[in-house]
């Protein structure tokens, strides 16, 4: 019997965490995220703006807007599993969260509240940003990327919203 070479078999681990077999593509159809009685009411905005590079804010929160508080988040450039934060923060309302991924891979984001029910996620996608906008109540959400493979290698963080 031949020997499985440790290379050969992390690829093919590679290829099947990130959903190859599952339709790993970039799909932009808008998955609606169902919510039953969640501390939080969705409001899932997918919107592609344009693709202009844009330096990345070394602070947790992008900014605050009328409309409530816009937050940045962006997919490791080197194709790292992991985000460029670990932890973002805003006030309770209306919280956006603008997500950039320019890596090799595609990636999305999704938010659970800490019931694990999810109450908004941004399509997988590569290459541009999308926006999601959510209605928050004080409490602590996890975002990640439910690509198969993505959070359990890291990608993930938490939201903590006062």
């Amino acid at each position: 019997m031949r020997p499985v070479r440790p290379l050969a078999a992390a690829s093919v681990l590679l290829l099947l965490g990130c959903g190859l077999l599952a339709g790993c593509g970039g799909s932009s159809s808008s998955n609606s995220s169902s919510s039953s009685s969640t501390p939080a009411s969705p409001v899932t905005t997918p919107a592609t703006s344009s693709s202009s590079s844009s330096p990345s804010s070394s602070s947790s929160s992008g900014g605050t807007t009328a409309k409530g508080e816009t937050l940045s988040l962006e997919a490791n450039r080197e194709g790292e599993l992991k985000y460029n934060k670990t932890s973002l923060t805003a006030k309770a309302g209306n919280v956006s969260i603008d997500f950039t991924n320019m890596a090799s891979l595609s990636h999305n984001v999704t938010v659970e509240s800490s019931s694990g029910t999810v109450v908004g996620a941004i399509p997988t996608f590569q290459g541009g940003t999308k926006t999601l906008s959510l209605n928050l109540k004080p409490g602590t959400y996890k975002f990640f990327c439910s690509v198969p493979g993505h959070r359990m290698a890291g990608m993930e963080g938490t939201l903590t919203v006062q």
